[in-house]
């Protein structure tokens, strides 16, 4: 991922047992420096294209079709809100029932998970019940058409049915108008440089203290 290259680094008191002396720094990529779409910008749709990702697509395969380049799959995540690619990213359909075997049981794939309710409507289509509310399996509500009678609304969800839901409603997400990618490279670049500082070496590099340094009075 091209995105560790964006990071900049710290000159950290050296953790290694072959250390030298207390004062040996080693230098490490600065994990707490890391930038996100501003709140203000997210409901702004001509600066995003709302993309629905196809089945086995990856972050990757996204910046190419996008950007034209792979490695630019960090600015895909950073758009898209997502922080653990692992969990927040759609899993490809055969990954999903894989998956439903392994948590449920192959004999359970379609055994029911819950209950959701069916819309109903009276004859003036006036809103009765919503639909996919989860209640028990035995939830009835008066007819509509005739109140001395009861409808039982409702649907059973299969567990790899309410799998299956569950991640494609992470297939949704907006991606960069690519004509704008140059102007976020470049923002992304000045947010992650440091300012100077006591610890200021140059724009990409600060040095921590160190707390095994000691002196004598």
């Amino acid at each position: 991922m091209g995105y560790f290259r964006e990071i900049p680094e710290l000159q950290y008191q050296s953790f290694l047992k072959d250390r030298l002396s207390t004062e040996d720094y080693i230098i490490v990529k600065n994990f707490f420096r890391r930038v996100k779409i501003r709140d203000d910008l997210q409901n702004i749709f001509t600066l995003f294209d709302k993309y629905t990702i196809l089945d086995g697509e990856r972050p990757d395969t996204l910046a190419e079709k996008f950007f034209g380049n792979p490695t630019l799959d960090w600015v895909i995540l950073i758009v898209a809100g997502i922080i653990n690619v692992y969990d927040e990213w759609p899993l490809s359909d055969h990954d999903v029932y894989n998956f439903v075997v392994e948590k449920y049981g192959f004999e359970n794939i379609n055994a029911i998970h819950h209950y959701e309710t069916e819309l109903i409507v009276d004859s003036s289509n006036k809103l009765i019940l919503k639909s996919g509310l989860i209640v028990d399996s035995d939830f009835t509500i008066p007819d509509p058409a005739n109140y001395a009678l009861t409808l039982n609304p409702v649907n059973g969800v299969s567990n790899l049915e309410y799998e299956t839901l569950k991640n494609d409603e992470k297939r949704s997400i907006y991606v960069l108008s690519p004509n704008l990618l140059n102007d976020f490279l470049d923002d992304t670049r000045s947010l992650m440089r440091y300012k100077k500082s006591s610890e200021y070496i140059n724009s990409r590099t600060i040095k921590t203290s160190n707390t095994r340094v000691t002196q004598l009075d």
